[in-house]
């Protein structure tokens, strides 16, 4: 059998005949670089996603630390308070008082810490919403008195 002439009939019908095959390659070849790229976008994302989580979580950390560092700042203030002041008479008992409430405080703060101080500070102003809207009031006029106008 003798091949078939090539003429411009042929390669017409040639061309034609392989157009779907080429476009149905140049559509996977776009659908698998898609999916290349949506695949890179996703583990970036996640990538994101696992730093910021990191960081939060450090610095939450570092938070509760430095809340028990101040804790036991305070109840090292107090200890010292306790023992450099007069024993008797009303600076003594007035130091006792302020050495008293540095250290309750920093127990507090150690025991409690950061999560503790705001599920408290919640709770004290679900319990009096009046009297916190006010203080919120004053204090709002006060930072208002003290900044400078425009």
């Amino acid at each position: 059998m003798a091949d078939t002439p090539t003429t411009p009939k042929n390669k017409g019908q040639e061309a034609s005949d392989s157009a779907p095959s080429m476009a149905s390659g140049v559509v996977d070849g776009i659908k698998n670089a898609a999916g290349y790229v949506a695949g890179q976008t996703k583990d970036a994302a996640s990538y994101a996603a696992r730093g910021v989580a990191s960081a939060g979580s450090y610095l939450d950390h570092k938070a509760e630390d430095a809340t028990a560092s101040i804790g036991g700042g305070l109840q090292a203030a107090g200890d010292a308070i306790q023992r450099n002041s007069p024993q008797d008479g009303l600076v003594g008992r007035s130091s006792a008082a302020v050495a008293e409430t540095f250290t309750s405080a920093g127990e507090y703060l150690k025991r409690e810490g950061l999560e503790g101080i705001a599920n408290d500070f919640s709770a004290l102003i679900k319990k009096n919403p009046i009297p916190s809207l006010l203080i919120g009031f004053g204090i709002g006029f006060l930072i208002a008195r003290a900044t400078p106008r425009a």
